[in-house]
């Protein structure tokens, strides 16, 4: 089976070889492709590839290409992991959006719009591309604002296209490590769009065992969303949140802790990767200096909300990998070689969430097989979850629109829109100060 990744030169690129490399059942991946823009970050991440294959029998195969149609042709799968503007453009993100006070996180608030303006039309030519040349290939997107780029090359690959994020499985592993169940055994009703999205149950058999977690002060004490969030709020909410609500629920003090830090997260990730790719080119051991990086990196994870919330450290789970990459294996497994499995992913809506239409985009569990997903029955949102995924929707809606019709107009809608930027006047100027930041944007026409 032959797999190509789209921002092969990214970091977490090993992540995804190690889970291959893991594999041994008939029918695995036995020929990678990279693609990348970047012919000097692809040569970094072969090395560190060839670093973690050493020793290894049947290995798959590993070749670095700078040229999409060729990366494309003869793939049964597809992963899109691109960053446009690099990590560059993600810390002139951070820094407009503070410069007014307003969060610039990278998929929520200011920050994830103007992600989403740079990376859409360029999702939407990938997707063209792949229909041309590899129409019965799956897709499975990483890419960042995962639902919106989700929903965006859905309009031309339809259930060929399918998002995933660890988030999801991540609050549920914490979840059912501090209630004592194993995960591989519960079923989870969680639903919401990408990083805005609530664990409304978790059960095993037929009990919701989350009551009894909610009302457990030492339980919610004992682990990361407890810390975060507190438990108050999360009996108020009688749910458990994603991590990223935290942006919502305490905005500002999020927005607080950002432009108190030293550095913002993309500029630390910035410095951080731009060492990492300078010491593989310069000769050390690659796999070495991609895992001591990788440490750090999940170290200092979401470090400024931990710190005003008094979150404390990470766990050491929670340092380990076993994230997406797991949940794209899982997915392509089930799809390739007809192995059932349950996982939350981002797909169309259909009827399954009440507040929005059927083609809308949200993160819900799935049971896949070899005909795809198909979503499975969930509680519906409350009142404030409805309202907050739907205005968030809106907003995805309006960045489509910019994109496919380069209006200026249909962007300062999204900014002003959002639940988390506070006046037209303060969109506008956003929009200003993003198209100065990136060239790119520059489509954008009032």
């Amino acid at each position: 089976m032959r797999l190509t990744i789209l921002g092969g030169g990214g970091f977490r690129v090993p992540l995804v070889y190690g889970a291959l490399l893991r594999d041994r059942a008939p029918g695995r991946v036995t020929e990678l492709t990279l693609y990348d823009v970047d012919a000097a970050r692809l040569a970094a991440i072969a090395k560190v590839l060839a670093d973690q294959a050493r020793g290894v029998q049947d290995a798959p195969s590993v070749r670095a290409v700078t040229d999409l149609d060729e990366a494309l042709r003869g793939a049964d799968f597809v992963f899109s992991a691109i960053r446009v503007g690099g990590l560059a453009g993600r810390a002139a993100d951070e820094r407009v959006a503070l410069a007014e006070g307003v969060l610039g996180q990278e998929t929520v608030g200011a920050g994830g719009i103007a992600y989403g303006l740079r990376t859409v039309p360029v999702a939407d030519a990938i997707a063209r591309r792949v229909k041309a040349l590899a129409p019965d290939a799956w897709v499975i997107n990483f890419t960042n604002p995962a639902g919106l780029v989700t929903e965006a090359m859905a309009r031309h690959l339809g259930e060929q296209v399918i998002g995933i994020c660890d988030s999801p499985v991540g609050l549920a592993r914490r979840v059912a490590r501090t209630v004592g169940a194993d995960l591989d055994a519960v079923r989870l009703d969680y639903a919401g769009l990408n990083h805005l999205g609530w664990l409304h149950g978790l059960y095993q058999g037929e009990e919701n065992v989350l009551p009894r977690l909610l009302a457990d002060d030492a339980l919610l004490a004992s682990f990361e969303e407890g810390r975060l969030f507190g438990a108050d709020w999360l009996r108020s909410l009688g749910s458990m949140p994603n991590e990223y609500l935290y942006y919502y629920y305490f905005n500002r003090e999020a927005v607080a802790a950002y432009r108190q830090a030293e550095r913002t997260r993309g500029a630390f990730l910035l410095d951080q990767q731009a060492r990492f790719y300078a010491t593989v080119t310069g000769g050390e051991q690659a796999w070495d200096a991609w895992d001591r990086t990788r440490a750090e990196r999940e170290v200092t994870y979401m470090s400024e909300n931990r710190e005003v919330s008094g979150a404390g450290e990470r766990a050491a789970d929670d340092l380990e990998s076993g994230g997406y990459e797991n949940v794209a294996l899982a997915l392509m497994r089930a799809i390739a070689r007809d192995e059932p499995a349950t996982l939350i992913l981002n797909v169309p809506n259909g009827s399954s969430l009440h507040a929005l239409d059927a083609e809308a985009v949200v993160e819900i569990p799935c049971r896949v097989d070899a005909s795809g997903p198909r979503p499975l029955p969930v509680t519906q949102l409350t009142g404030h979850e409805a309202g907050l995924v739907s205005a968030v929707k809106a907003v995805e809606r309006c960045v489509l629109e910019a994109a496919e019709s380069g209006s200026a107009r249909a962007a300062v809608k999204a900014f002003a829109l959002h639940p988390l930027i506070d006046s037209v006047q303060v969109a506008r100027r956003l929009l200003d100060g993003y198209r100065d930041a990136h060239p790119g944007l520059a489509y954008l026409r009032p």
